[in-house]
């Protein structure tokens, strides 16, 4: 199998899913951990999941875990990442269009 076979948009498609999966997950642990008193997930770790993709899953994580809403300032890195990810898939869409 070379690799433009595996380029294909199921396989994009799985891997965003996998990514965000992940990413809301760790929200989750960190959460549990948090409340346990012991060892954590980095907020560096965190931030770098949602910046590989994971961005829906760690607003979801955030939302449903109630966890990282008001800490500053993670919360300014996470909207920053959703900003960029938001003006490379406009710029994706657009070359699309135009091509």
């Amino acid at each position: 199998m070379t690799l433009p076979t595996l380029l294909t948009l199921p396989n994009a498609l799985g891997l965003f899913a996998l990514v965000n999966l992940w990413t809301f997950m760790l929200f989750g642990f960190d959460k549990i951990r948090a409340a346990q008193g012991t060892w954590r997930v980095s907020e560096g770790t965190l931030l770098a999941w949602a910046f590989l993709g994971g961005t829906i899953g760690a607003y979801a994580g955030r939302a449903l875990f109630r966890h990282k809403t008001r800490k500053q300032p993670f919360s300014s890195h996470l909207h920053q990442t959703a900003i960029l990810h938001g003006l490379a898939l406009a710029l994706v869409g657009g070359w699309m269009l135009a091509g």
